[in-house]
């Protein structure tokens, strides 16, 4: 018997996979041949300047729209021509940069709306949506687990910037995905935000594949477990975080060439 293999740790597991992604708006083409893998327990940062094809990768990686080529395998299935929905229901997560809340309705009411999408039961028509236990649960739950219990009667549209961020990760939650897409979740925060937010994602990745999409450099270095820079819709480089800041390419390219 091998002992040194025995000790080993098993590998993570991959749970999304982008394999050189493709797309083409006429003659532009805004990604590439992109190679991208997120797993379990990791937060995979993707970062780059405006018009790297940050925007359109997690657009496809999330069904918002196909790849001109390339393929995207969803929990070990191809799910390149599924649409958003379809891959929401089968694991996919994802926040976008513009807010996406219920501002009427209150904290615990748009995490119960959520958890609903996923635990549908249109044969009860008659009942009220509100008593699906179910959904109540997991609204409960990520209420807790995104640090809002104490905003969970209040309407959403009332709740400071930041916690207006945390509920989208909430409602996202309520999914009940294991693969998360964020876009940008940091922009616009204040330092005292940004840091809840941070240990709130630390909290979240050891059950689930975040990718995160972030302009703000301190942050990424501090959160993420692997770097993937992008320039002109191509990936230069995917590391862990010191690798990527000592990359002479990616400093000439991005964090500055000093």
């Amino acid at each position: 018997m091998n002992h040194a293999a025995a000790n080993q740790a098993p590998p993570a597991a991959v749970l999304l996979r982008g394999q050189n992604i493709t797309r083409r708006w006429g003659g532009l083409v805004a990604l590439s041949a992109v190679n991208i893998e997120l797993t379990r327990g990791s937060v995979h940062a993707v970062i780059g300047t405006n018009g790297a094809g940050k925007s359109t990768l997690i657009n496809i990686l999330s069904g918002e729209f196909p790849p001109s080529s390339g393929t995207v395998e969803l929990l070990g299935q191809d799910v390149t021509q599924w649409q958003q929905p379809r891959r929401a229901r089968a694991g996919l997560g994802r926040s976008y940069q513009r807010n996406t809340i219920y501002p009427t309705f209150s904290v615990l009411e748009n995490c119960r709306l959520a958890a609903q999408a996923t635990h549908q039961k249109p044969w009860l028509w008659w009942q009220s949506a509100a008593s699906c236990k179910v959904s109540g649960a997991i609204a409960e739950s990520v209420v807790v687990r995104s640090g809002l219990s104490e905003m969970r009667n209040r309407a959403a549209g009332l709740l400071s910037h930041g916690q207006k961020r945390q509920l989208e990760i909430a409602m996202c939650l309520a999914t009940q995905p294991q693969v998360l897409l964020l876009d940008e979740p940091l922009a616009g925060m204040g330092a005292e935000e940004t840091e809840r937010m941070l240990r709130m994602l630390d909290a979240l990745k050891a059950d689930h594949a975040i990718l995160l999409v972030e302009h703000d450099m301190d942050a990424v270095f501090r959160i993420a477990d692997y770097v993937t820079v992008m320039v002109n819709g191509s990936v230069i480089a995917t590391d862990v975080p010191a690798a990527i800041r000592s990359n002479p390419q990616v400093q000439t390219a991005y964090l500055g060439d000093h």
